[in-house]
């Protein structure tokens, strides 16, 4: 399985198709919003919920780009040196519990920095109901290693020990 991609595997106009999808629910929504401290009652509070324009809880958009962010990591940053800019996030509609969310990410740009062991690459993740409507996009750029870091390093995955038996 791979896990993130060093700076040569990125090829801009790229789309990665991330897999699999997260159904929200409510557990995953309110303990979020407990969590994070954000008691607002359109999230907790189904009651209020309905005397709103939605009509029901709304799944608050920080866990949203969270899943998103992290639905991501596999494709995108999971061999990444930094995490250097979030450029723009969108919330674009309302995603509610019970909704499953998808994510996709292109490849809109990449660099190499003054170092010539590492990258820049520029992404935009858009994030999708089972029904597909787009509930988010945000652009990042996140900082690589080149092969030949990998190999100088001794591989992508430092630390981790040989079984004794």
């Amino acid at each position: 399985m791979q896990f993130g991609r060093t700076y040569e595997e990125f090829e801009v106009g790229a789309v990665y198709k991330h897999w699999p999808g997260k159904t929200v629910t409510e557990y995953d929504d309110h303990l979020f919003c407990l969590l994070t401290m954000n008691h607002h009652p359109l999230h907790l509070d189904a009651n209020y919920a309905t005397t709103t324009v939605q009509g029901r809880n709304v799944v608050v958009g920080n866990y949203v780009y969270s899943l998103l962010l992290g639905m991501s990591v596999e494709d995108v940053s999971g061999k990444a040196l930094a995490n250097l800019e979030i450029e723009s996030l969108r919330h674009i509609a309302p995603t509610f519990h019970g909704d499953t969310l998808y994510g996709e990410t292109t490849v809109l740009d990449k660099h190499m920095t003054s170092k010539p062991d590492r990258g820049i690459v520029h992404v935009e993740t858009k994030g999708y109901k089972q029904d597909g409507t787009v509930v988010c996009t945000f652009r990042r750029k996140v900082m690589v290693p080149t092969e030949q870091y990998l190999k100088e390093r001794g591989g992508d995955q430092p630390g981790r020990p040989e079984p004794l038996a």
